[in-house]
């Protein structure tokens, strides 16, 4: 690793992420200057500011210094990134008293950027406006991904920057719209952009409080979860029930196939495999949850709650208008295969992603084949193109590395909490999936406060692990991305 150019571009990430919580420490001094929350917030700019440009001082990068950088340092880049932001982002919530541990305030602000949305806090209403407004922007930073912003909005890093990209982005491949990756990433963050200001004037119309609507719509479009109110979106009526639906909906698609509708091509939306399986899987699930809500009479808007889980469940958002551990067992158990498949790649929703499982579909279709004709060429395909048996592989493994985290997080969680096994199951998905609530006693009218010490770290640790999609974070335990 060369660790002048890692510590380098980590300490300007640091720096954009102090210029973020600039937002939050404007609600806390509007609100009052003196509080402790606008001390806190302050405390943690400054602090941060000063390492910041101490180690940019210490650890000077000239351009041609670039050209040595490979892979490994764009991996070890996005992962210590994400971990000191971590850590970074917990200072407030832990300085301003909300929490009593810094755990806490790690486990929170974890959820935040990770778009998780689960919560430790029983009662957020009590919380100071900056706080508030911290909680919710981290998630949308997270759905646009801080190494993405960066590599947006500041001077290009060198001949890797692509390879800084892909680490960071989610999905099972990283396609350009544009032969300047820095011009893709800006793009895309337009589209995010856009995105976010549709659903805020739609809320806004529906009567939604602006300080409620901008919260919401970070944590809607990044698919995140996070509210002001501690029933959710429940508390509000109908229209922003649906608005909030629909705009869920849209952050689970890829946000390429958005610009390219934006560019005059809105049908390349069908003509994506992906995208119509991800459609499809709502338009049938939707009625089939409809139906079966109607006749256990379990429900006085059938459709609406239908809609809203559905959607809320497959692209990981978590937002909650009914308690749905109280639903029949089928409905329960398709939300929990929702909670493993997610939306799609380039989306800001978390799980497998549909393109992964709609390829082990394919995979497991073709071995079948290939079984009963051991000569015939069989190629897995993916929108009419044949796919390279490396990313064939490369599924395979990510859903065998899935499974394996999914079933070492439930164990440690059975033997740190000693959790019943529908908990510590549910609970270990939806952190690694990055969806919020879960069943049992992590159901949706519950929160994460009762979980102890290390049962939040293990948990800290999964919704990190899903969100950069395990190898960025992983490649920090192996020891060969230390050496030089």
């Amino acid at each position: 690793m060369h660790k002048r150019f890692v510590i380098n571009i980590i300490s300007r990430i640091i720096l954009v992420a102090c210029c973020c919580m600039a937002a939050p420490l404007g609600w806390a001094l509007y609100d009052d200057p003196h509080s402790r929350e606008t001390k806190a917030f302050l405390l943690t700019i400054f602090l941060g500011a000063v390492v910041a440009c101490a180690l940019l001082w210490i650890f000077p990068v000239k351009k041609e210094y670039s050209r040595k950088i490979g892979a490994k340092d764009c991996l070890a880049i996005v992962g210590l990134s994400w971990v000191l932001l971590m850590l970074f982002g917990a200072i407030p919530l832990y300085l301003a008293g909300v929490v009593s541990h810094y755990t806490d305030a790690v486990f929170e602000i974890t959820s935040g950027f990770t778009t998780t949305g689960s919560s430790i806090f029983s009662d957020v209403e009590i919380l100071p406006r900056g706080i508030l407004f911290w909680r919710s922007l981290t998630t949308w930073l997270g759905g646009a991904g801080i190494v993405v912003l960066y590599i947006a909005l500041l001077p290009a890093v060198g001949v890797h920057t692509f390879q800084l990209y892909e680490a960071e982005a989610a999905g099972l491949s990283t396609e350009r719209i544009a032969p300047q990756i820095r011009e893709t990433a800006k793009k895309l963050l337009g589209v995010y952009l856009f995105l976010s200001l549709c659903e805020l004037i739609a809320l806004i119309i529906c009567g939604m409080p602006g300080f409620d609507a901008l919260c919401h719509t970070f944590a809607t479009i990044a698919t995140a979860g996070f509210s002001t109110k501690n029933a959710s979106i429940g508390v509000y009526g109908p229209p922003v029930q649906w608005v909030v639906t629909l705009f869920m909906f849209l952050g689970g698609v890829n946000f390429v196939l958005f610009y390219r509708a934006l560019k005059g091509k809105p049908l390349n939306f069908f003509k994506d495999e992906e995208f119509r399986t991800y459609f499809f899987m709502m338009a049938i699930l939707i009625p089939f949850f409809a139906w079966v809500l109607l006749v256990s009479n379990v429900s006085a808007a059938p459709l609406r709650e239908a809609a809203f889980q559905v959607v809320s469940i497959a692209t990981s958002t978590g937002f909650v208008t009914a308690d749905f551990d109280l639903w029949p067992s089928v409905l329960k158990f398709i939300l929990m295969l929702l909670i493993f498949v997610g939306g799609c790649g380039g989306s800001t929703a978390g799980g497998l992603k549909v393109i992964r499982a709609l390829l082990s579909v394919k995979i497991v279709a073709r071995n079948t084949l290939q079984a009963v004709f051991p000569n015939a060429i069989l190629p897995v395909k993916f929108n009419g193109k044949a796919l390279e048996d490396k990313m064939v592989t490369g599924v395979l493994s990510f859903f065998s590395l899935y499974l394996l985290m999914f079933f070492g997080g439930t164990l440690v969680l059975i033997m740190t909490d000693g959790t019943d096994i529908v908990t510590a199951m549910t609970a270990a998905v939806t952190a690694m999936s990055n969806c919020g609530p879960g069943l049992g006693q992590v159901g949706p009218m519950h929160n994460f406060g009762w979980i102890s010490v290390p049962g939040k770290w293990v948990l800290s640790f999964l919704m990190l692990a899903g969100r950069l999609e395990f190898y960025a974070l992983l490649i920090l335990f192996v020891p060969a991305t230390w050496e030089k």
